[in-house]
């Protein structure tokens, strides 16, 4: 099969076009001969060298696709040879086929192509675990997303709205701004010139807000401690702003804060198939009504993941950057 391998760290260019073999599905697990591709973050660390792939996972890059199912271990996945699913994989869906496991598999949405559908699972997997799991976002509760354009805010934008709470998102212009808030988002803060905190603090009558789901960290993170409100959470995705920074602990301690982090790929087979479980029972259906629409930016053929990777390394994206695989 075609495949794209990170030859060596370093730039873009370092992503190849080569030969591989097809890969063989084990126990639980399905193969996917794949028509579509997402690319996201943490695939550019890890041509960087700096997100080590875990241990028996492919090298090849690439943690979510969509295509038919040909093969595999079929028993009791509710799945048929010729479905058409999306899957969250732990590497290796740069390539013309990728094995997931079963439990990892959702059906395309109603009314999707497989292009859309491989837009999914990374970010939608992401949101729910870290905003609606470990971050408890409840009810009457409101949400601040932080990179609002990117493909992790557009779906944190889409799915909180849909799910009827209020929602405020950071963007690094004027132009991404309204982009959020035509998604949903009520007001959308450009955080090159404005104080994300005071503005929070400001529409919400000072009360501040339930959560917020953090990509940036460093020191954004002692102002959005400010702007919590009492019993608020922090949940943290990512380090684009640093790994380290200065927390005021009496204010977590006086306002009951909760800041929390995770990262989705070392986890285990069953923590990700009980997260694929609530999607589909809870967020596919929005997904196939319309309510909630995937946001994507560019299409590159496999043998372009080079360019691709580099139009991500702008941050100028709104939504998913994709690669197409194969037509069939």
């Amino acid at each position: 099969m075609r495949a794209i391998q990170i030859t060596q760290y370093g730039k873009p260019e370092v992503l190849q076009l080569c030969e591989r073999p097809v890969p063989e599905p084990k126990a639980g697990e399905v193969l996917i001969r794949v028509q579509a591709a997402g690319i996201n973050r943490p695939d550019v660390l890890q041509r960087l060298g700096h997100y080590p792939v875990p241990a028996g996972a492919s090298d090849l890059p690439g943690l979510e696709v969509a295509g038919e199912i040909v093969g595999g271990d079929l028993h009791d996945s509710g799945f048929v040879i010729g479905d058409s699913v999306c899957a969250l994989v732990q590497g290796g869906g740069y390539a013309e086929y990728c094995v997931a496991p079963a439990l990892q598999c959702l059906p395309v949405p109603v009314g999707l192509s497989p292009l859309e559908a491989a837009s999914l699972p990374e970010t939608y997997f992401t949101v729910w675990s870290n905003v609606f799991d470990r971050a408890r976002l409840s009810a009457g509760e409101s949400l601040l997303v932080q990179g609002g354009t990117s493909g992790i805010g557009v779906t944190a934008i889409q799915m909180a709205v849909a799910l009827g709470h209020r929602v405020f998102a950071t963007a690094g212009s004027d132009d991404k701004c309204r982009v959020t808030e035509r998604l949903g988002a009520e007001r959308g803060i450009n955080y090159r010139t404005e104080d994300f905190a005071e503005i929070l603090k400001s529409l919400t009558a000072g009360r501040g807000v339930d959560v917020i789901l953090d990509m940036v960290a460093g020191d954004y993170v002692p102002r959005e401690i400010s702007c919590l409100a009492d019993d608020g959470r922090l949940a943290i995705i990512a380090l684009l702003g640093g790994a380290k920074t200065e927390v005021d602990l009496a204010q977590v301690l006086r306002r009951r804060l909760t800041v929390t982090g995770s990262t989705l790929r070392p986890r285990s087979v069953a923590f990700k198939g009980a997260i694929a479980a609530s999607l589909r029972k809870k967020i596919w259906p929005l997904l196939g009504s319309g309510q909630i629409k995937p946001v994507i930016h560019q299409i590159f053929p496999l043998s372009d993941a080079a360019a691709a990777h580099a139009l991500m390394e702008t941050s100028s994206h709104v939504g998913k950057i994709m690669l197409q695989v194969s037509d069939v």
